[in-house]
C-alpha cells in the first residue's frame, strides 16, 4: 500500500511539474511575441521589453520550481538523503524564489518610476520581503550549520 501511493505521489508532481514547464515556456513565449509585436507596430518598446522581462522572471522561477519538483519528489526520494543533502536543497530552492522575486521588484520599480513615483513603495516592500528572506535563509545556514555536520558523523 505504501508503494502504491508513493507511486501516485510521483506520478502527481510528475503532471504538476510537466504542467508548470508548459505553463513556463507558455509565459516566455508571450513575452517574445509582445516584443514582436511592438516592433513591428512601432508601439512603445521600452514599455514591451519591461513586461516581457517580467514575464520571463516569472516563467524562470516557475520553470526552476518545476525543475524542483521533479528532481525531488519524482525522480529522487528525500527519505534517503542526509541532513546536509536536505539542507543543501532546500537552500537551492529558497535560492530561486528570491532571485525571482528581486528580478521582479526591480522591473518593477523601473515600470513604477516611469508612471508614478507614489508607486515606489510596492516595489520597494518586495525589496525588502526579499532581504529579509535573505537574512532569515542566512541565520537558518548559521544555526543550522554544527548540527547538520554532528548529526552526519554520528
Amino acid at each position: 500500500m505504501k508503494k502504491l501511493t508513493e507511486w501516485i505521489g510521483r506520478i502527481v508532481y510528475g503532471l504538476i511539474g510537466l504542467s508548470l514547464c508548459l505553463i513556463s515556456v507558455a509565459m516566455m513565449g508571450v513575452a517574445m511575441w509582445g516584443i514582436w509585436i511592438s516592433v513591428h507596430e512601432k508601439s512603445l518598446l521600452v514599455s514591451a521589453l519591461l513586461n516581457a522581462i517580467g514575464l520571463i522572471v516569472i516563467g524562470m522561477a516557475v520553470f526552476d520550481v518545476a525543475k524542483f519538483l521533479l528532481e525531488e519528489e519524482v525522480l529522487s526520494s528525500s527519505r534517503g538523503k542526509s541532513l546536509l543533502e536536505q539542507r543543501a536543497t532546500l537552500l537551492k530552492f529558497l535560492v530561486i524564489i528570491i532571485i525571482a522575486v528581486s528580478l521582479e521588484a526591480l522591473v518593477f520599480v523601473f515600470d513604477a518610476a516611469k508612471q508614478d513615483i507614489k508607486n515606489l513603495i510596492y516595489p520597494t516592500f518586495l525589496l525588502i520581503s526579499a532581504g529579509l528572506v535573505v537574512i532569515g535563509l542566512g541565520m537558518y545556514q548559521k544555526l543550522t550549520f554544527n548540527e547538520g555536520e554532528n548529526n552526519e558523523s554520528n
